[in-house]
């Protein structure tokens, strides 16, 4: 029998999310979106639960869209840009990233869409949108600038070049750089943080700093959804991507190999 492509617990008060695709490097298919959608709904609705955490199976966070599928042809890009700019639904407790290895364009959008973000020394992050043909769909082009600032998050965007977890630190992507073996356990001592606080105090916390960034960035998802709209109506090649795929991987293991400690 088959793992299922994400691995759902609960350990009393925290909730763990674990993208369970390693041999694709956790790439987003069809199954896995669906399944992520469901355990961030699980844990938003289960009222013990006061934080989540979100993290890969090694080597990889998330490498991003399953482009084998878009060779195909049915892939989730079709369902990209959804109704919301999150690829889950809302969910009202503050998640955690824990990233493992590499998170790459989708992969990146997840780790944007959490709400804090570490990671272990062996994490590398790239948007490489421009590299494969498509756009972001899930407020990479809000959230990155956010994140890491005006120029580097165009020059990551423009080039697609691969930002070792050192860098990451710096520019402020990541909050913590912590040794691989350690990350979970640092995730969980946050986690625990967060549980120990007036859970009710925290919610509201959240949704007002949701709010406040809402109005920093007021029309800018649905400036990015009416740009991959028009973007895919424009005659998206989903072969073509499919077969840049390859290419794309090659670019970042050489690049990450440059930034090994």
């Amino acid at each position: 029998m088959a793992e299922p492509v994400v691995l759902y617990s609960v350990e009393g008060p925290v909730a763990t999310v674990t993208l369970n695709r390693p041999e694709a490097r956790n790439a987003i298919s069809s199954e896995l979106l669906t399944r992520l959608v469901g355990a961030m709904a699980a844990a938003d609705a289960d009222g013990e639960v006061r934080a989540v955490i979100l993290t890969g199976a090694d080597p990889a966070f998330c490498a991003g869209v399953d482009l084998r599928e878009v060779g195909r042809g049915t892939s989730v890009l079709r369902a990209v840009p959804t109704e919301s700019h999150s690829p889950w639904p809302l969910v009202s407790k503050p998640v955690i990233a824990a990233v493992n290895g590499a998170a790459v364009t989708g992969g990146l959008e997840l780790v944007l869409n959490c709400d804090i973000v570490i990671c272990s020394e062996r994490a590398v992050f790239a948007d490489t949108h421009a590299r494969v043909g498509v756009l972001p769909g899930w407020g990479l082009s809000v959230l990155l600038p956010l994140a890491v600032g005006r120029s580097r998050a165009r020059q990551m965007s423009f080039t697609g070049d691969f930002l070792p977890a050192a860098q990451a630190l710096t520019a402020g992507l990541v909050s913590e750089v912590v040794r691989h073996e350690n990350l979970l356990g640092r995730a969980r001592e946050i986690a625990g943080a967060i549980a120990g606080n007036d859970a009710r105090a925290v919610r509201a916390l959240l949704a007002s700093y949701r709010q406040v960034e809402a109005e920093v960035v007021a029309g800018g998802f649905a400036a990015e959804e009416q740009a991959a709209r028009a973007w895919g109506r424009s005659g998206l090649d989903l072969e073509e991507t499919g077969r840049r795929r390859a290419a794309v991987t090659e670019r970042g293991r050489s690049q990450a190999a440059r930034h090994e400690p």
